[in-house]
């Protein structure tokens, strides 16, 4: 991948994977988009590392959409790790998930994630979460420029 890559989405849930890709393409913002289904992956891919070995870390995404409860690393680790990482750090990390839980929003905003949204159950719903939050961290948020 020789383009900037614009959304990394790590979500094991085929239906609401599916569901987040189908609203990113009806706007037009799901052009450079990957998806894993693992924290492990998730990892790997950001790091160039495991079944990513090699893939240019300098060409990180210009959000995340992370959802929490993952297989082989959940996502309050995959967290710790990007912010932990200064190659990684800045990159804007939005949690998708369906806990409403105080302790798993309070965890996440406490590890540094950018915005917690909780998945929406009705399908209209959450094409709209799923596309306003596009918009605004695709098109409309300012990240700053950073060094591999």
């Amino acid at each position: 991948m020789n383009t900037p890559l614009e959304i990394l989405l790590v979500e094991d849930n085929p239906h609401d994977a599916e569901l987040a890709i189908l609203a990113l393409k009806q706007r037009n913002l799901a052009n450079r988009l990957v998806h894993v289904e693992d924290g492990r992956a998730a990892l790997d891919f950001l790091f160039g590392v495991g079944t990513h070995k090699g893939r240019d870390v300098g060409l990180q995404p210009k959000v995340v959409l992370l959802d929490l409860k993952l297989p082989k690393v959940d996502g309050i680790e995959v967290l710790r790790q990007i912010r932990a990482d200064e190659r990684t750090k800045l990159v804007p990390v939005v949690i998708l998930s369906s806990s409403r839980e105080s302790r798993d929003v309070a965890m996440a905003y406490q590890l540094g994630a950018n915005s917690y949204i909780v998945k929406p159950v009705d399908f209209e719903n959450y094409c709209d979460a799923v596309t306003n939050m596009g918009m605004y961290w695709l098109v409309l948020n300012e990240i700053p420029l950073m060094k591999p």
